[in-house]
């Protein structure tokens, strides 16, 4: 593994725990959506980057499947709170 792939893998791991922190502390359900996309998306991240260092390329499908799993989350919690926000309406 060439040092840029580390240097890259531990830039990564610094963000997945700042990721983490706001995910903990929130301080609300939007602001932990938000930690918890950003986790998904430094996991396609560090699996497209694992799939490039190693030469592995089945690893950009679990990303590629990562990402789609983790944009359908992201959209159906966003029709919850629009409902939720117009329900006192």
């Amino acid at each position: 593994m060439s040092t840029l792939a580390i240097w890259l893998l531990n830039v990564l791991s610094v963000g997945i725990l700042l990721a983490f922190v706001r995910l903990i502390i929130g301080p609300n359900m939007p602001d932990r959506l938000v930690a918890l996309d950003l986790l998904t998306t430094i996991g396609v991240g560090m699996a497209a980057l694992y799939a490039v260092a190693f030469d592995q390329p089945v690893y950009l499908d679990v990303a590629i499947v990562l990402a789609l799993v983790a944009f359908l989350g992201t959209v159906a919690f966003a029709r919850y709170v629009e409902k939720w926000a117009h329900h006192g309406d």
